[in-house]
């Protein structure tokens, strides 16, 4: 039975040509309007729709110990209708703070994000319909967060810094110093 459900999860993928990267294919004009595209692309936060009906929300880079101000929207999934709210699950690092549903049916999601270690960190949130208590749709938090002493990332569109937490107590830390 596990078999069969493992070969069905692959079924019903969209695939893309992708003759616009061929060398042959390349028109004047085309190849620096694709690479704009793609720029443009990379500066915004990315929602992504999975097979699973839930949502994977790509905010890029962001640094420890910085809490941000996360806001996307999320395409209109009919099930959850038009009274939606968080699940009361407690997450230390990713709380929803407004949710405000779109004239295209969509809904707008703001959460404040504390990104807590480093590394490609993945936090879940889950959203419920206020009519429909079997409807839920879990959206996941993907961020690339560096160390604070790394530099500065470029926050992407619908990011901003909204806290810095404190250094650690000095006892507790392992630097020793400068020479």
């Amino acid at each position: 039975m596990a078999t069969a459900k493992k070969s069905c999860a692959k079924t019903g993928g969209v695939r893309f040509s992708e003759d616009h990267h061929h060398p042959h294919h390349h028109a004047a004009g085309v190849s620096s309007h694709v690479h704009f595209e793609e720029k443009l692309h990379d500066s915004v936060v990315m929602v992504m729709p999975e097979e699973d009906g839930n949502f994977m929300v790509k905010v890029g880079f962001l640094k420890t110990q910085h809490k941000y101000e996360i806001i996307f929207t999320l395409p209109e999934v009919p099930a959850l209708g038009k009274n939606v709210c968080p699940a009361p699950v407690p997450n230390p690092h990713l709380r929803i703070t407004n949710l405000t549903p779109q004239p295209d049916g969509g809904l707008r999601v703001t959460c404040e994000y504390m990104a807590h270690q480093e590394g490609v960190l993945c936090e879940e949130m889950l959203l419920l319909s206020e009519t429909n208590e079997d409807v839920c749709v879990k959206v996941k938090v993907h961020a690339r967060v560096m160390d604070r002493h790394h530099g500065t990332p470029m926050l992407l569109e619908g990011v901003r810094c909204i806290g810095v937490e404190l250094e650690y107590d000095s006892e507790q830390s392992d630097w020793q110093g400068f020479d």
